[in-house]
């Protein structure tokens, strides 16, 4: 009997020591204009392809305008624009898509260019803002992880909705 207390207490000493070693985290990984970012997969509601958006006349121009989802009214985020990046042309504008994020028990629907996989990221593997990375793009991120001749920029989702509510 005391054998088997030993080592179930070695297997247990051995998954904590693995827990440690081996924590991740999941992202959702989006693209736009050819830049990899993530979203952490616990902040994504849904995904959504294309869907009809209605213009809110004086809402500020990182806002798209709202969307039906489900009976739910969801605020439209361009995502391109909260990153100082140009607008697509109209007929590719068509094939954009949305990730669906909870924001202070608001929905929001974040407009990308594509949704890609989701990706397991080793903790150890997180790495700071690079310094030349441009300053509209650090305000809301939240770190970057190097994959294969890519870099994956973390969004701070909270933060980029924050600073459309309160512009610096």
């Amino acid at each position: 009997m005391s054998e088997g207390t030993q080592h179930n207490q070695s297997e247990r000493g051995k998954s904590a020591l693995s827990s440690t070693e081996g924590k991740t985290k999941e992202f959702l990984t989006i693209e736009i204009q050819g830049q990899l970012f993530g979203i952490p997969i616990l902040q994504v509601q849904d995904v959504l392809g294309e869907l009809k958006v209605t213009r809110i006349p004086l809402a500020p121009p990182q806002v798209s305008g709202s969307l039906n989802l489900r009976g739910r009214i969801v605020t439209a985020i361009d995502v391109r624009k909260c990153l100082g990046l140009p607008s697509l042309e109209s007929s590719e504008d068509s094939h954009r898509m949305s990730v669906v994020v909870n924001h202070d028990d608001e929905l929001y629907s974040l407009i990308i260019d594509s949704v890609g996989d989701v990706l397991t990221l080793h903790n150890k593997d997180f790495e700071a803002n690079p310094a030349t990375l441009d300053l509209i793009w650090k305000s809301v991120s939240l770190g970057v992880y190097r994959l294969q001749g890519r870099i994956l920029v973390v969004l701070d989702v909270p933060k980029l909705l924050s600073s459309l509510q309160h512009p610096n």
